[in-house]
């Protein structure tokens, strides 16, 4: 009988620690291929752990491709899954990479548990024996043809997005990507931006001479009045999920900006949906792409947020006119994400396994903002400031009742070890979001949460 010790007040749920656990008996060899399982009930009652803690773990284990069920007969074991000569240990939910900061409020780091290693490590080496030949071929400007229909497949049943994979364009990121719509669409236009929005993308607009205006999204009726007051030509949005602000645009909004586009001639919409499937509740927000019927809308996406920020892979969708002129004069670029990687998460969408670590991620992220939550409620912080939980993606803000300017603030918070960033940071020419502190929460657990708190409140007295 498989015997475990938990750590109980650590702040890991206990299911994620039987998971890791679990795991790490199978790449380690201790439970042998095909071996069979304890049932759900042996093994609650052997641990001394409730029935559906058990549950949860095998079906994050099946989910992950470690174990699979059989109707009536139990629970078993993969084939082939050891390390050999490797020896692991149990991965739990806080680990986390880890730098010379104690906490860190600002990264988008991924929990390595969540990361699906045995189905990806199984496809690809099913993708080295199926498309040997094929990998060594020159790679398609637009991308590989497979992944780009695998893609239109999933955006069909996930997002309810009719797309020819002839529109598609796979690219290294999404800054490659903006980079390719500016050579697109050309210098002579006006691009708006989000204010305040994530740095990156006016970095990257500056880097390719583009001519940028940006834009106020504190009210949508002010947002719409604003760009048509001026000789803004594209405008670069999320509308799923803004960051910093956690803002969604509402249908009206979005109907009125696509109209207000279309009436411009070089008119465009970059419509940046960079963690509209991380939504906790209901279904993912249609897409304004599946709203316009005017080919003005470019659909831009990547993996870093739903697998990992080092999958460098990202698409656009491009509207027929424009999937026409970049073929005509940007097909010369070679596509920057190798064959192997195309064809491995092709087929991870293709079978289902990207839709399924979506729906698992989704419940560990859901789970994981509620502990965080209920540790700020127990915290005396909550006489101090006001939590502003958005509708989708992976962080909150905290607007914290304080007269210390932000700057101030974040010097002090890092010398305490805690690395921060405020609303501030992301607003160009205004102060107005001062003392907004912001949590991306991906990369935390109960403790480290728990810590930043303690510091914030003693640091405003």
């Amino acid at each position: 009988m498989l015997t475990y010790n938990f750590e109980r007040n650590s702040g890991v749920p206990l299911y994620e620690q039987l998971y890791g656990a679990v795991k790490s008996d199978i790449l380690n060899g201790i439970i042998k291929s095909d071996e069979k399982l304890p049932s759900k009930r042996e093994l609650a009652a052997h641990l001394g752990i409730s029935k559906v803690t058990v549950e949860a773990a095998y079906a994050a284990l099946i989910d992950e491709g470690y174990v699979y069920s059989i109707e009536k007969k139990g629970y078993f074991c993969e084939k082939n899954l050891a390390l050999p000569g490797k020896k692991s240990t149990p991965v739990s939910a806080a680990s986390f990479s880890a730098d010379e900061f104690k906490v860190d409020l600002s990264s988008n780091a991924v929990p390595k548990n969540q990361f699906p290693f045995s189905i990806w490590s199984r496809l690809t080496r099913e993708v080295m024996l199926n498309y040997s030949r094929e990998l060594l071929d020159p790679i398609p400007y637009k991308g590989m043809y497979a992944f780009r229909e695998a893609l239109c497949s999933y955006l069909l049943s996930s997002r309810g997005m009719r797309v020819s994979p002839e529109n598609i364009i796979i690219g290294a990121g999404s800054e490659y990507l903006y980079t390719q719509i500016i050579r697109l669409l050309g210098t002579d236009k006006v691009y708006g931006i989000e204010n305040p929005s994530y740095h990156k993308i006016s970095e990257v607009y500056s880097m390719n001479n583009a001519d940028i205006r940006y834009f106020d999204i504190t009210d949508h009726s002010e947002t719409v009045s604003e760009i048509e007051r001026s000789d803004i030509d594209i405008i670069h949005i999320s509308p799923s999920h803004n960051f910093p602000t956690g803002r969604v645009m509402g249908a009206k909004i979005r109907h009125d900006l696509l109209s207000l586009i279309g009436d411009r001639r070089n008119g465009y919409i970059i419509e940046d949906d960079f963690d509209s499937e991380l939504r906790f509740e209901g279904r993912p927000i249609p897409p304004m792409q599946t709203i316009d019927n005017s080919g003005r809308v470019i659909y831009i996406n990547t993996f870093s947020k739903t697998i990992s920020p080092s999958m460098r892979i990202g698409y656009m969708i491009l509207p027929p006119d424009l999937a026409a002129k970049y073929s005509r004069e940007l097909s010369f670029n070679s596509c920057t994400v190798p064959s192997f990687e195309q064809y491995t998460l092709a087929e991870f969408i293709s079978r289902g396994y990207y839709e399924r670590h979506i729906n698992r991620t989704k419940k560990y992220y859901r789970i994981l903002r509620a502990e965080l939550l209920e540790e700020f409620a127990r915290s005396p912080l909550p006489k101090r400031s006001e939590i502003s939980e958005s509708q989708a993606g992976l962080h909150f803000t905290l607007l914290l009742d304080t007269e210390m300017p932000d700057a101030k603030l974040k010097e002090m918070l890092a010398a305490e070890g805690i690395k921060a960033s405020f609303m501030s940071d992301y607003v160009y020419g205004s102060d107005s979001h001062g003392h907004e502190l912001l949590v991306n929460y991906s990369g935390l657990d109960r403790e480290k949460f728990r810590l930043a708190l303690d510091t914030v409140c003693k640091l405003l007295g």
